[in-house]
């Protein structure tokens, strides 16, 4: 052992901080040995014996502390609670120090040095030890659990508990000592080896060199208060929570710290102060007790902020946060944290904080704008009602926090896009002319950049309604020389005004005549069936301004900006009907597409039927028979889906012309949908329409079938013989139907064709699929892969419509039981009941909870190895499943809650089986739960039929709930 110590001790002999972790360990395995108890004959446990051999391990840890030269942050760091408490003890008692006494009684100035500094290092450490006890510590993650391991866990932190209750009742008396410790002026001296050594050889040499000023390891007088000082001020900090008048001594200690430290310059080997942390505590300090002596100009910013706060004096508060957005010296949390206390006393009912809290939060704003964040919320919420006074503010604020002179580049180009934007955000021409005209508006930004703007902000502005104006009143524009082509190019492509569209492209074709201007972006895209018409145009200018007015409002159109898109094809049909009938036809039928999807964005979400103006318009494109007019395939789609999901059957199924059902295959769909819709409640046998249904999609769907890609870039499966079948298949691609009746009869009709395969094993379920035929003549010809992949589309499509339709939601989970995803099906059979039971707390309708869902249930939570979970399932059944809840309960490998699920059990049969299991198994803690279950009042067979019953939904329901929150 002496020889190990030795051999650290020269390890670390160099440089002791730079801490080798084994010497630390040696104090532990040192102390821990010495205070190991013994046990007699008797078998008694007896306190550790003061024999030689302890008293030499404790002198070796003392050792090794010496060798550390007793510097506290290294033992901290390395040493429990309790053992440093012990260690320090053990240098207590061997510096003489009368067991028992007070040290608060003890007079240090006439103590040996070497005695008075083990006081002082016994009550440093322990202030020290309180004031990190209420410091918030991060948890380790523990590791696998060890009975040993968390029984030693444990006694440690009692221990470590009672310690710090000990050392908080003394901790005035610690104070006390180090207060008086601050009036010695003498050096003191700590123990090292050599004096530990002569104190171990010879005890008569206690009196004398150990005792003598000059034994051990001078610490000098200011190193010593320097120590004690900082200490001091941490532990009157930590008591301000409570008393903020001992704010005032720790300012004190914490400036006199930074006085000795600056005294002792670099020449200290002893005294270890953490000086960052130093500067916080100070700060702190005169934050929240400013100097008496001080004036404002010398207060730091936090304590003027703090200063005005207290006093009320919020507009000092804003001229401080203008002027930090210059040094940018204050936090930007700390700033947040202002502006957060003013929220929350102008929500107390405080009025007139509300123009202060939009200053702070502009000042605040301009600061992230100019370090390169993005506005807050706060900020957006605020100046949601702009008025002049806000404006003239923000205007003051971004003056003064930006050197024009000194800025970066970087700066400007911030403070330029800030005040661009908050321009455009404005709808105020005339708050939007205070800005432009603004001085720092004007130097902020170049000439091209300020006409841009100013044209962005001008198209935003009403205009004359176009189909007023006759369209030989576009040409007279005159064109604008001045500006060059590439920016009206750019402007041509930005610009959705049909007025503006067509004074640039005057103006392009004043400069030259050799450009064709629909092609200036890539994005203006126009379907074929209409390009060649349009292309067509001899004039140069007019064949630019339908391709792009048409191109635009597509666009628009897509996006969903249906207003400017209404503008654009208001322009193109004014332009064309003057010149051609075909594309005033096209523009009409686009015109009606445009108004279809208004209506479902808009009123037809909340369920408002559509206008009779709009059902007879699309009754009259499915009608129409002007020949050589270009049609868009997907015009078409959509209005037979908009019959169907507005539930037009009366006109698809009675009132269609005979010549459209021959002409137009889409509307036969229409009609095949439809009547089978209304057929719906009749008898089995009257359901034609649905056989004839059945026919049209097995052909669809038939493997020569060949995939072929439409105009619009989707893909559709199309007959080699019959192409125009294959719209079934679109229609569930791009999602046209919403009309639940339409979606849950296509549903049906693809799942019962899924469930025909021979080398099916999982039926998948679905509402009204009796009405389809069982079987299919030519088996081979069916392409089941995509009718799988169109059922779960079909699906996902149909629950993002309703995601709470039960039926919809079995389907889905029958689909992930059939691809072996069991998790996944849990969580849609539970949804499926949770959606129709008020989360389970109505039970569950029987055609929901089939039987063949319960099944389905059991092997889910049996492949899932939740085997409790099973046997409880099998209750659910009309007939209880026992020989599969007995055979569930005897697997030992299960991965559910286990025993904690015995009280939704109530059966009284499966919980004697539980009985009886674990008594066999020895598990006799699991039994006791079962018998406990048995033993309830209510699950008594002599109990009336309405109280088993309403025992049973009771547990149904909680059982249900619980298995809800783990699965979903």
């Amino acid at each position: 052992m002496f020889l190990l110590l030795k051999c650290f001790l020269l390890h670390d002999s160099v440089n002791p901080s730079s801490l080798h972790p084994a010497p630390v360990q040696l104090i532990v395995q040192f102390l821990e040995q010495a205070s190991k108890p013994s046990v007699n004959e008797q078998n008694q446990v007896q306190p550790p014996p003061d024999n030689k051999r302890n008293r030499i391990l404790k002198l070796l840890a003392l050792k090794v502390a010496a060798h550390l030269k007793w510097d506290l942050d290294i033992l901290e760091k390395s040493l429990s609670v309790p053992v440093l408490n012990m260690l320090l003890n053990e240098l207590l008692c061997i510096s003489k120090v009368p067991p028992g006494t007070k040290h608060v009684d003890m007079d240090l100035a006439t103590l040996p040095p070497t005695t008075a500094m083990a006081i002082l290092l016994y009550n440093r450490w322990a202030i020290r030890t309180i004031v990190q006890s209420s410091f918030p510590v991060k948890q380790a993650k523990p590791g696998p659990p060890q009975l040993s391991v968390m029984n030693q866990m444990q006694q440690e932190k009692e221990l470590t508990e009672n310690i710090l209750k000990v050392l908080k009742e003394q901790a005035s008396d610690s104070i006390l000592v180090l207060e008086a410790a601050l009036k010695l002026d003498k050096d003191l001296y700590v123990h090292t080896m050599r004096t530990l050594d002569l104190l171990a050889m010879e005890p008569g040499m206690v009196n004398g060199e150990t005792e003598s000023s000059t034994a051990g390891l001078k610490i000098r007088t200011e190193e010593m208060q320097c120590q004690v000082c900082y200490d001091l001020g941490a532990a009157y900090f930590q008591q301000g929570s409570t008393n903020a008048a001992v704010y005032e001594n720790a300012r004190e200690k914490f400036f006199r710290t930074k006085e000795l430290i600056t005294e002792i310059g670099s020449l200290s080997l002893h005294c270890t102060i953490d000086e960052k942390r130093l500067a916080g505590y100070c700060q702190a300090c005169d934050v929240l007790v400013p100097s008496s002596d001080s004036t404002s100009q010398q207060l730091t910013p936090y304590s003027q902020v703090h200063i005005c706060l207290r006093s009320g004096n919020y507009q000092d508060v804003v001229k401080i946060f203008i002027e930090d957005n210059l040094t940018f010296s204050l936090p930007v949390q700390f700033r947040q944290s202002v502006l957060r206390e003013l929220f929350q006393k102008a929500q107390q009912g405080n009025e007139a904080l509300d123009e202060i809290c939009f200053k702070v939060c502009a000042c605040n704003t301009v600061r992230d704008i100019l370090e390169g964040r993005t506005i807050s919320v706060q900020f957006n919420q605020l100046f949601l009602r702009p008025n002049k006074e806000k404006i003239d503010f923000l205007l003051e604020v971004c003056s003064r926090s930006i050197n024009l002179e000194k800025a970066s580049d970087s700066l400007k180009g911030n403070m330029a896009a800030f005040l661009k934007n908050v321009c455009l955000g404005l709808e105020d021409l005339q708050y939007v002319f205070m800005i432009s005209s603004h001085e720092l508006f004007i130097t902020l930004l170049k000439d091209e950049e300020r006409k841009l703007l100013v044209d962005q902000m001008r198209k935003r502005s009403p205009r004359v309604n176009l189909c007023i104006k006759p369209v030989t009143s576009f040409y007279d524009i005159p064109a604008s020389a001045s500006v060059n082509i590439g920016q009206l190019e750019h402007q041509l492509i930005l610009s959705v005004d049909p007025w503006r569209i067509r004074q640039i492209l005057i103006e392009l074709h004043g400069m030259t005549s050799e450009r064709q201007f629909w092609t200036v972006s890539n994005k203006w895209e126009v379907p074929s069936v209409y390009s060649g018409v349009i292309l067509g145009i001899k004039d140069n200018l007019t064949r630019d301004l339908v391709y792009i007015l048409l191109a635009k409002g597509l666009h628009c159109s897509t996006v969903k900006d249906f207003s400017h898109a209404k503008q654009l094809f208001a322009a193109c049909l004014e332009l064309v009907t003057e010149f051609s009938p075909k594309l005033r036809q096209v523009m009409l039928n686009e015109m009606l597409l445009l108004d279809i999807h208004t209506h479902e964005a808009g009123t037809g979400q909340s369920g408002e039927r559509p206008p009779s103006d709009l059902i007879s318009r699309v009754r009259g494109y499915l009608e129409m028979r002007l020949p050589d007019i270009p049609l868009r395939q997907v015009i078409a789609e959509e209005c037979v889906a908009f019959m169907l999901n507005w539930r037009e059957n009366e006109y698809l199924t009675l009132q269609v012309p005979a010549f459209l059902l021959q002409s137009n295959p889409y509307v036969k769909l229409g009609q095949l949908l439809a009547a089978t819709c209304k057929e719906l409640p009749g008898p089995k046998e009257s359901r034609r329409t649905a056989k004839d249904l059945w026919e049209v999609v097995v052909q669809i769907c038939s493997v020569s079938s060949q995939h072929k890609r439409g105009n619009d870039g989707r893909v559709s499966l199309i007959k080699q013989r019959e192409s125009t079948l294959g719209i079934m298949y679109r229609y569930v691609s791009i999602s046209l139907f919403s009309e639940p009746l339409v979606l849950t009869i296509i549903l049906s009709l693809f799942v019962k064709l899924h469930n025909v395969r021979e080398d099916i094993v999982n039926d998948i379920t679905a509402e009204h699929i009796s009405i389809w035929p069982s079987s299919i003549p030519n088996l081979q010809s069916v392409d089941f892969e995509a009718v799988a992949i169109t059922v779960k589309e079909l699906v996902r499509y149909a629950l993002s419509i309703s995601p709470n339709n039960h039926s919809w939601l079995i389907i889905q989970a029958d689909i992930y039981f059939a691809t072996n995803q069991y998790s996944a099906a849990l969580h849609y059979y539970l949804q499926a009941g949770a959606v129709c039971s008020d989360f389970f707390n109505k039970a569950v309708p029987p055609d929901v909870y089939t039987d063949q869902v319960i099944k389905r249930m059991i092997k889910c939570c049996s492949l899932l190895n939740c085997h409790t979970q099973v046997a409880i399932l099998c209750q659910f059944l009309r007939e209880i499943d026992y020989k599969t809840a007995f055979k569930s309960l005897q697997e030992q490998n299960s991965h559910d809650a286990m025993d904690s699920y015995y009280d939704y059990i109530w059966d009284v049969t499966i919980l004697e089986y539980l009985t009886y299991l674990h008594h066999k198994r020895g598990e006799t803690d699991k039994r006791q739960i079962a018998i406990k279950a048995i033993g309830q009042t209510e699950l008594n067979a002599s109990n009336p039929e309405e109280v088993l019953q309403l025992a049973a939904q009771r547990r149904k329901k909680k059982f249900l709930q619980a298995m809800a929150k783990l699965y979903f």
